[in-house]
This record gives structure tokens, C-alpha cells and sequence, in this order.
């Protein structure tokens, strides 16, 4: 409920520290907790619940905002989903697919926040704000285009690398409706963040209205 907000008003080198700090600081804890202890099938089912709950709302929540911060935050709740993931399975193939999935999600948040800071530096605050970035900017259009691709899992991008190794991994454990899940809502995903390079390449008012703040 609260990342919006907190990406939306933070400044964007805090905004992408909140972004990834905290994932890889989870993530690495729990790994810990599964190398050298364990936990039950209780808790696996909450990461099993939490991932699905996750990912739905990430998807469908990212299909309504109007702002570029905005919609970055949503996809980022999606992403935790992709992660708790790994944590359902409760496998060493789940652990093995997060180390990767953290190091792909890291490097396109990286990359993504820092196209944003430099595009604000212009007054790029909406979505529609893109409109034919291309025309004045194509480096960056080129750039950003492909990172938000690989956000949104495009086959051959490392995006979809990562979730391949995802899915996979709860393939392998027998968890095959989180895995259904999270292709569906990837999908979805696919579309909603999918607008930002739309937009910066192809442009046009009627591409993207702007309407109130979401």
C-alpha cells in the first residue's frame, strides 16, 4: 500500500535503494535460514500464499497508473512475488534460481532508476511525458526501451532468463498452479509495463492519457 507513495516522493537515488536493498537483504537471510536450519511446510505455504497474493496484485495494480515512478513501484511488487517464489519451493534449485533472479532484478533496477533520474532532470514525470522520446533522445528511448522489455520478461532478454529459472524451479518441486500463476501474470505484467517503451518509441496523445494522479 505504501511503495507508490514512497517511490513516487523520494528522491530517485533512494528510490532505488529502497527498490533492491531490501530484496537482497530477505532473500539472503531466509537462504541462511534454509542452508543452515530449515523451516516447515507451514511456512512454505505462507510463501506459497504471499507469492501468489504478490504477484496478482503487482500485475493488476501496474495497469492503472499514470506515473512512471508509480508504475515501477507496482512492478516491484510483482517481483517480490517472482522471488518468494524460490522460498515455496524449499528446494536447492529454488535457492540456485534466486541467486540469479536477485542479480538480474538488481541490474535492470539499477539500469531503469537511472534512465528515470536522468529523464527528470527533463520534466519526465507521467508516462505520457515519453511521448517520442526516440525523436529527441533515441540513446536513452534505446536503453530504457530495453530494460523495461527485460522488466517485463521478453524471450531472448535476461528478464526472462531469470523467470525462466523461476518457474522452473517450482516446476521441479511440484507447484505447478504458482507457476501457472506467475505466467499469467506475467503476461499481464508484459502489457502494463510494456507502455513505457511504447510510448517512447512510437509517441502519440492517444497512447497514454493522462488522468488523476495514481
Amino acid at each position: 500500500m505504501w511503495a507508490p507513495d514512497i517511490y513516487e516522493g523520494s528522491p530517485t537515488p533512494v528510490t532505488a535503494f529502497l527498490s533492491i536493498a531490501p530484496k537482497i537483504s530477505i532473500s539472503a537471510n531466509i537462504s541462511r535460514l534454509y542452508i543452515y536450519g530449515s523451516y516447515g511446510a507451514t511456512l512454505q505455504q505462507i510463501f506459497f500464499f504471499c507469492s501468489i497474493a504478490s504477484m496478482i496484485l503487482g500485475a493488476l495494480a501496474a495497469m492503472a497508473p499514470t506515473k512512471v515512478k508509480r508504475l515501477l513501484a507496482h512492478s516491484s511488487i510483482g517481483h517480490v512475488g517472482y522471488i518468494r517464489t524460490c522460498f515455496s519451493c524449499g528446494t536447492i534449485e529454488g535457492i540456485q534460481s534466486l541467486l540469479i533472479g536477485i542479480f538480474i532484478y538488481a541490474s535492470m533496477t539499477i539500469d531503469a532508476f537511472a534512465i528515470v533520474s536522468a529523464l527528470r532532470q527533463s520534466l519526465v514525470k507521467y508516462i505520457a511525458d515519453l511521448d517520442a522520446l526516440a525523436k529527441t533522445n533515441p540513446i536513452s528511448a534505446i536503453t530504457f526501451s530495453n530494460t523495461m522489455f527485460s522488466y517485463a520478461g521478453t524471450p531472448s532478454l535476461s528478464g526472462f532468463c531469470s523467470k525462466f529459472y523461476l518457474f522452473f524451479a517450482a516446476l521441479g518441486c511440484g507447484a505447478y498452479f504458482l507457476a501457472l500463476v506467475g505466467i499469467v501474470t506475467r503476461v499481464i505484467g508484459r502489457w502494463a509495463v510494456g507502455r513505457l517503451p511504447r510510448v517512447s518509441q512510437f509517441g502519440g496523445p492517444k497512447a497514454v492519457l493522462r488522468g488523476p494522479d495514481m
